[in-house]
């Protein structure tokens, strides 16, 4: 959050960044696009695993396909529910930390005030503009402001636990269905190189959007997912392979 306090001869101004129900809208569309990135990411990579594991250890088309069914289910049902379990856990502290902000706000205000000036004051504001700044910014909205001082986030934006639950568990059967099909529906002599080379692809977009959505470096993030998913398909092929009879 980037506070501007400018200094115009005796006078001392305090800009905030305004918040507005577009502004919230779009932060809780964002956080949704990458759930559901990354929803797609994970069915990639996870149903590619156990796809190439079981081709390492069989060459049955009805055995892959089953393996790889099975574990499209699974994984949907897992990733919905872990981000419906993990954006609800996150909204329970968020709460707590309202309450908590609320109680100080009507009843230590003083305290407040004062825990965000020594806040600027470390920062290298000195302690008259800091003082000043406090007092301002606390004069407008102080529970939203004391909230994101202290607890570092925006009161205004709230998760959809069932949301990002939705998105996930649509996203990820969508990301399965690429190293499914691959595996499945080319010959056999081509089939593991075939969805290798599927899934380098489709995860190197994955990478790169959700890069993007998280203002990440593109290139490491998307060079990050695709070696993630090369040694994920490596490992569960050379165990298959164990296994082949």
């Amino acid at each position: 959050m980037v506070i501007m306090v400018l200094k115009r001869g005796n006078h001392v101004e305090t800009t905030q960044p305004q918040k507005s129900k577009k502004g919230a809208s779009l932060a809780q569309r964002i956080n949704i696009m990458l759930a559901s990135v990354m929803g797609a990411n994970d069915g990639i990579l996870s149903v590619a695993g156990i796809v190439i594991g079981v081709a390492g250890a069989t060459n049955s088309p009805r055995a892959i396909f089953l393996a790889g069914i099975a574990g499209m289910l699974a994984g949907t049902i897992s990733m919905a529910m872990g981000e419906w379990v993990s954006v609800s856990t996150q909204r329970d502290s968020e709460k707590r930390a309202i309450q908590r902000e609320t109680s100080a706000v009507d009843n230590h205000v003083d305290t407040e005030i004062g825990f965000i000036k020594d806040k600027y004051m470390a920062q290298g504001i000195s302690e008259q503009l800091s003082n000043r700044a406090a007092h301002e910014m606390m004069s407008g909205d102080p529970l939203y402001t004391g909230v994101r001082e202290r607890y570092g986030f925006d009161p205004k934006v709230k998760t959809s636990a069932i949301g990002a639950a939705i998105a996930s568990m649509i996203s990820f059967p969508t990301g399965s269905i690429l190293p499914l099909v691959a595996i499945t529906f080319f010959p056999a002599r081509i089939r593991v190189l075939a969805t290798v080379i599927s899934v380098i692809i489709a995860l190197s977009i994955t990478g790169y959007i959700a890069a993007s959505l998280g203002h990440a470096n593109r290139g490491k993030a998307t060079m990050r997912n695709v070696i993630s998913g090369l040694l994920t398909m490596a490992v569960t092929y050379a165990i298959g392979l164990l296994f082949a009879h």
